[in-house]
């Protein structure tokens, strides 16, 4: 039986699909339902959005626009937190406000393993023609999705988590939805912007253009310092841009466009086609070369991606206007990942704390003043002691806070973590555990880029500071999808006293309820 979600979305003063950055409104209905798909050349069951894999560009039971802010309004954020999910054979209505945003973004379904079964697409949102952008504008721009993939059913690769067995190595690695034979067609001469995200689950990875220098000029809605790079470490929920200048047409020819996996063991690799217009040479080897493990050259380069202090964001004021390391810290805290047996089975914790979800999402519990949901600061703000334990962690804080958040890594993984509401400057990186001291050592107080997605390596520290001004219940996760889904989430209660349009908008009148709510 065929079992379709219909999801009007209304973006406000957006640009969603490349439609004109000046249009007040643009709507959106995406069909979400189940197809045949075979990425690996095997046939399996797949996500599709209006029939497409990858969705279009820009459900299910609920889709999150993974670093949209959704100001002051976490009703919108698509997460079993702040939403009920949709019913199967239904619809649901976003509406989206993104007028405070640039860049290059992401979507994807937000319950349990669906996201291994695709629904997941881009969502760029570009500058208002009244503000300039610090570079010159590109003949065209490309979206380029990076994946790993797995041969089996989203629904089987739940049982095994729900088993407690670990999760199993990406089968492959999907350029765009395929492995190989993606082409981006170009003219000889040109620029060309290349918004490339990773939308993986598990797989941090090394983008590359054979006999091409990446110029990052982007991530995640931060105008950066335009270095050059052979090549950059994407890690699981990120997104960066890169203006790449093509070869004149004496050189026309094709190249492959490369993603291979970091920290893997194999490497997988994934090839696309750079056509050139006029090439009558097919790309060929050898692919250019990458890092493969090399812990410490990606912590390098991590600290090289630097703030553009004069670029205009999305408003006329330049990013460097705001002054974040002269600003007092008024609460630091320091959160550990772990993995951990908890009731005879593998779950992952944050602070010793393995998240489940309610029955009744935070948000309508907090709004409507449910008991027994959730207890606010459940989860300590330093590593405790002890075993882990199964419950429902949120951090209580104020409206206007200034935060250090410290992401402390005792594993031999590499994580990704992911805050919704926000994006943060990710002023350090360091290695072994961390302390006070290390501040002065390696943090950036300067020209920090602000990302949404900030990587933590094996045996490491990463370090963030976020001005915590959009109130609602925000969703801090790991971006890594078999360990949120056992448990390496919390959430973030942002809130002040005062109930005014100007700080939150009220509960929208197409809510579901659910759980506790419903009743």
């Amino acid at each position: 039986m065929r079992q379709a979600i219909v999801l009007g979305i209304l973006a406000c003063l957006s640009l969603v699909s490349y439609v004109g950055a000046e249009d007040p409104y643009v709507y959106l209905n995406w069909v979400v339902e189940y197809g045949e798909i075979s990425p690996l050349d095997v046939k399996q069951r797949g996500i599709l959005i209006n029939g497409q894999f990858p969705g279009r560009l820009l459900m299910s039971s609920l889709m999150t626009m993974n670093g949209v802010k959704q100001r002051k309004t976490s009703w919108q954020d698509g997460v079993l937190g702040t939403n009920c999910p949709i019913p199967p054979n239904s619809n649901w209505t976003y509406k989206m406000q993104m007028k405070d945003q640039i860049g290059t973004f992401t979507y994807f379904p937000s319950t349990l393993m669906h996201r291994a079964a695709g629904g997941f697409g881009g969502f760029n949102i570009l500058a208002r023609s009244v503000i300039p952008v610090p570079y010159p504008k590109p003949y065209e721009e490309f979206t380029v999705l990076v994946s790993d993939w797995w041969k089996k059913d989203h629904k089987d690769l739940q049982q095994i988590l729900d088993s407690g067995n670990p999760f199993p190595l990406p089968d492959g690695i999907l350029i765009n939805g395929k492995p190989r034979l993606s082409s981006f067609d170009v003219v000889p001469g040109q620029m060309y912007l290349f918004r490339v995200s990773n939308v993986g689950m598990t797989t941090s990875i090394n983008f590359r253009i054979q006999g091409h220098t990446l110029r990052l000029v982007e991530c995640e809605g931060s105008h950066t310092m335009q270095e050059m790079y052979e090549s950059l470490d994407i890690h699981v929920g990120q997104s960066s841009s890169f203006l790449v200048t093509l070869h004149s047409h004496g050189d026309a020819k094709d190249y492959f466009i490369v993603a291979s996996t970091r920290f893997t063991k194999p490497i997988l690799t994934a090839t696309a086609i750079l056509h050139y217009q006029g090439s009558k040479s097919a790309a060929s080897g050898p692919l250019p070369i990458a890092p493969t493990y090399h812990v410490h050259w990606s912590m390098r380069q991590a600290r090289t991606v630097r703030w553009n202090l004069t670029a205009n964001a999305a408003r006329p004021n330049p990013q460097g206007s705001f002054h974040y390391g002269t600003i007092q810290v008024m609460r630091t805290i320091v959160l550990e990942n772990s993995a951990a047996k908890v009731n005879g089975k593998l779950r992952y914790a944050v602070n010793k704390i393995s998240y489940i979800n309610p029955d009744t999402p935070l948000k309508l519990a907090d709004y409507f003043n449910i008991p027994d949901v959730f207890t606010l600061n459940s989860i300590k703000d330093s590593p405790p002691a002890g075993p882990a334990a199964l419950g429902t962690s949120v951090i209580g804080t104020t409206l206007h806070d200034f935060v250090e958040i410290v992401f402390q890594n005792s594993e031999s993984t590499i994580q990704s973590w992911h805050l919704d509401g926000y994006d943060f400057w990710t002023v350090g990186f360091g290695s072994g555990k961390w302390n006070t001291t290390l501040r002065r050592r390696f943090y950036n107080y300067n020209d920090a880029p602000t990302r949404y997605t900030v990587q933590v390596y094996p045996y490491s520290w990463s370090a963030i500071l976020v001005s915590l001004d959009n109130k609602g219940m925000w969703n801090l996760r790991s971006a890594i999808w078999p360990r949120r889904y056992l448990g390496q989430e919390l959430y973030v209660r942002v809130w002040n006293d005062e109930r005014s349009l100007y700080t939150e908008y009220d509960i929208p009148p197409n809510a579901l309820l659910c759980g506790k709510a419903k009743h």
